[in-house]
């Protein structure tokens, strides 16, 4: 290799290496401890999470025990690895909508796999840069996947909620059959729970926001039922130890079709946890996350919680806000809640199996019902047609395809619009060709038909086709300015879509003269091969003042001509 070779392979190096180390942990991470505050916290989050890890775990269909894992591992690698102080990581509803089909059909090593692949995704993504994309997701979008994400979380524990043993992979369906079995057999006991769960969860977060509520109905579902003999159905087996780590079995057929559910996942993790980092930012004073940094620790703690048997995790925004509400100020706060978590597994193992399967369900619907903020919804509702449509339609698409599809489908609906409003602010309009017209000035241009439009914002495929034909309809017309400085952008269709109204004009005998073109605007038009056709006989102007100059030097000329002065 030659010395050129060399020095460029190795500031290639240099860069990779400076990279990583922007996405590693330094000692900057823990300049804000608060020993006490930050513990304080820690167990209040821990206590929440327990009940929630539990149950999101069941809703997976892999277990309570794996969401337990998930909460404790994951929470602990993405407290030290992510790229906020107060987020607080581990499964979440969003997650298990996922993740249920994937269980469907390609069983839990397949889940294991795809956790891996989207951890090696979002490391990935965090080492490009890719953090700073998810300032473009507009609020619709995100208020219409969570609205749907809401639902699904709810019609997924209706079956647990009235007792029944159904299972269909699509949440409509799941919810009618669980209803029709029920119906067919009633039983009274875990419809009575899970709704008692559910509204004392919902009453405590409005009269004692501070109190852990679904930690507080969870025990007292599982006292009455263990003291009155109810019944209901309870989680079961919960392993008193973590498990040994080892490498998940890799389901060498279905590896291909796993290449979609894990980008899938990953992209719900970046997703989810830069939204969850953002409202921390504005929860918290002084607080402002690492993008790029979170995506990398994301993608490690989904590395790291499948060789445990963990599923894949992502930050949440419920156990974040409780975080910073409780006092947080550094990751100890996130790190310690994982400990807590890990302490009940290790101690409290066999009273968490005792947890009415009901119970956990009510918790869900209440965490469900606590996501859809009313007054967000209502103001996006009424504020434009386009935010109502796209908030709706990603809802609905949330609910009946996937998340991925869904905000995909919100994002091009949201862009449809946004484009929509972009082409409507752009106007073609006659107006005088500089400050210093009067009325009788201009009037006398027009008396030499001569005619000034100046086109105000972006000149593309979306706006210019309908106001630019207005100018064939032009009629007793022998020269027309375009004063181009107030135009915003341009693209390909514009710019031929112009050239092709100037051969249009010239084609009758009506010359087209351009002013105040852009120097960037020119380069798009020179690298397209349309400014030789607008600048022929030089009819490309720096200013309107010498555009009006040569335009009446030739309606001048025009006028004396035997063909066009004749009457």
């Amino acid at each position: 290799m030659d010395r050129q070779g060399v020095s460029t392979a190795t500031d290639v190096a240099r860069t990779a290496t400076a990279r990583i180390t922007l996405l590693l942990p330094r000692r900057s991470d823990w300049t804000h401890l608060r020993p006490g505050r930050d513990l304080t916290a820690g167990v209040m989050v821990g206590l929440v999470a327990l009940p929630l890890a539990l149950g999101f775990g069941e809703s997976s269909g892999m277990g309570a025990s794996a969401g337990l894992v998930t909460a404790i591992v994951a929470g602990a690698v993405a407290a030290i690895f992510g790229g906020s102080r107060v987020q607080v990581s581990g499964p979440t509803g969003a997650m298990t909508v996922v993740l249920l089909p994937i269980v469907a059909v390609h069983g839990p090593d397949g889940v294991l796999v795809v956790g891996l692949m989207a951890g090696v995704v979002l490391v990935g993504l965090g080492y490009a840069g890719a953090g700073r994309f998810i300032r473009y997701v507009p609020v619709p979008v995100v208020e219409g996947f969570t609205i749907g994400i809401a639902v699904i979380i709810a019609l997924q524990q209706v079956p647990a909620a009235l007792g029944v043993d159904v299972h269909a992979e699509k949440v409509l369906v799941l919810g009618s059959r669980a209803i029709e079995t029920w119906v067919a057999h009633p039983a009274g006991i875990s419809p009575a729970v899970a709704a008692g769960v559910t509204v004392l969860v919902l009453a405590l977060a409005r009269v004692v926001p501070l109190l852990p509520g679904s930690l507080v109905a969870v025990v007292a579902a599982t006292l009455a039922n263990s003291a009155l003999g109810w019944g209901a159905t309870t989680i079961g087996h919960i392993p008193s130890s973590l498990p040994v780590p080892s490498v998940p079995s890799v389901p060498w057929g279905d590896l291909d079709a796993l290449v979609l559910p894990a980008v899938a996942v990953a992209a719900l993790a970046a997703l989810e946890s830069l939204l969850s980092a953002t409202v921390a930012d504005a929860m918290s004073v002084g607080q402002r996350h690492d993008s790029d940094r979170e995506l990398a620790g994301q993608g490690l703690a989904n590395l790291v919680t499948p060789l445990f048997g963990g599923i894949p995790a992502t930050a949440a925004i419920a156990r974040t806000a409780v975080n910073v509400r409780s006092g947080a100020t550094s990751r100890l706060a996130a790190l310690s809640h994982a400990i807590v978590l890990l302490l009940i597994v290790l101690v409290a193992a066999r009273w968490v199996g005792e947890i009415p399967r009901a119970a956990l369900a009510g918790v869900l619907i209440a965490t469900a019902v606590q996501m859809v903020r009313v007054s967000s919804l209502t103001a996006l509702l009424r504020s434009t047609r386009g935010d109502a449509a796209v908030l709706t339609v990603t809802a609905v698409a949330t609910i009946t395809f996937d998340l991925v599809t869904a905000v995909l489908v919100g994002l091009v609906l949201a862009g449809f619009f946004a484009l929509r409003e972009t082409a409507r602010s752009a106007r073609l309009e006659e107006v005088p060709l500089d400050d210093s017209d009067h009325a009788d000035e201009e009037q006398s241009l027009l008396d030499e038909h001569i005619v000034a439009y100046r086109l105000d914002g972006p000149l593309f495929f979306a706006a210019a086709h309908d106001f630019l034909l207005e100018l064939v309809d032009l009629a007793h017309v022998r020269v027309v300015v375009l004063r181009m400085s107030h135009v915003s952008a341009i693209d390909a269709t514009g710019a031929h879509l112009l050239a092709d109204i100037v051969r249009r004009l010239e084609g009758r005998h009506v010359t087209v003269l351009l002013s105040g073109v852009q120097p960037h605007h020119e380069r798009v038009l020179r690298e397209l091969g349309v400014h030789d056709q607008l600048a022929h006989e030089r009819h490309l102007f720096a200013t309107t003042p010498d555009a009006i100059s040569h335009a009446r030097i030739h309606a001048a000329r025009v006028a004396h001509s035997p063909a066009e002065g004749a009457p």
